[in-house]
């Protein structure tokens, strides 16, 4: 499993790019108006509970615009925090901190949303299933979502298509299915092999094969009940597919190992969070 690698060099590059976005080709011709170099002390709050992510992001956008600003944490990244606590205190010039505010803000309130959203996931599903992410995620921004469902106490599926066999529906539309566990067991080369089914019938056909976690794709809490029992001690067992946080519970009662979600990175809400001056 390839691993997140959020080092301070990547954060930073990430957030240039971001800040290159909101000032090409003319600067913040608005913050442009004020000429008074003014020193402020601005608050970071939170207007919801929430679980705090993307601290260092906020960061590194104010001082990359410039160096002189001071940022204050006064949470860390994965902290719960309530509605109208004190995140941050920034100390600068007001123009270099409005001109940072809303990319800090942006990644702060995503990586927050992802981290807060997993973790209802996670209580919901309890100690003994693990909640994981899976692909659905905004193109060139996976790591960073990653993180943020790490932080919300979840668990990182693959990160990219070399981490492990995944045999799902198309490929077994396109191919034949106990040919493709045979070759992939093959080349395993120490990488874990998953077979996703959606029905007891496709079960039936390659229980007591080898390999090692078996999807569970869309199948109802009373099949995959049957499913779990038939399976657990062969396989590592996943469910997938229209989880949300009504039915996790459920889902999880079957006894399945590990839930995954899409819906924590690609559908999720960012967290309100305000700069006050």
């Amino acid at each position: 499993m390839s691993q997140i690698k959020l080092s301070k060099t990547f954060i930073k590059n990430i957030v240039k790019l971001a800040l290159n976005e909101d000032l090409y080709p003319m600067g913040d011709i608005t913050t442009n108006l004020i000429k008074d170099k003014k020193i402020i002390t601005a608050k970071l709050i939170s207007n919801q509970n929430a679980k705090i992510g993307g601290l260092l992001f906020a960061k590194y956008a104010f001082q990359l615009v410039d160096k002189k600003i001071k940022f204050i944490s006064k949470k860390k990244d994965g902290a719960f925090i309530r509605k109208n606590s004190l995140i941050a205190v920034i100390k600068g010039d007001a123009r270099n901190i409005l001109i940072a505010e809303r990319v800090a803000l942006n990644f702060l309130s995503h990586i927050s949303g992802i981290a807060s959203l997993t973790n209802k996931f996670v209580k919901l599903a309890g100690k003994k299933c693990k909640i994981c992410c899976t692909r659905k995620t905004i193109p060139n921004l996976r790591v960073i979502q990653k993180y943020g469902v790490k932080l919300g106490g979840g668990f990182n599926h693959r990160f990219n298509l070399s981490d492990e066999f995944l045999i799902k529906d198309n490929h077994i539309a396109s191919s034949n299915l106990k040919e493709l566990i045979s070759l992939a067991t093959k080349n395993k080369n120490g990488k874990k092999i998953t077979v996703e089914i959606d029905s007891l019938k496709q079960l039936k056909e390659i229980n007591g094969l080898k390999f090692d976690r078996i999807l569970f794709d869309n199948m109802s809490v009373k099949d995959l009940r049957k499913a779990i029992i038939i399976t657990k001690k062969l396989y590592e067992t996943e469910a997938s597919g229209n989880v949300n946080l009504k039915n996790v519970r459920s889902i999880a009662s079957t006894g399945v190992n590990r839930i995954s979600v899409g819906s924590i990175t690609h559908s999720v809400q960012s967290i309100d969070l305000k700069l006050e001056i």
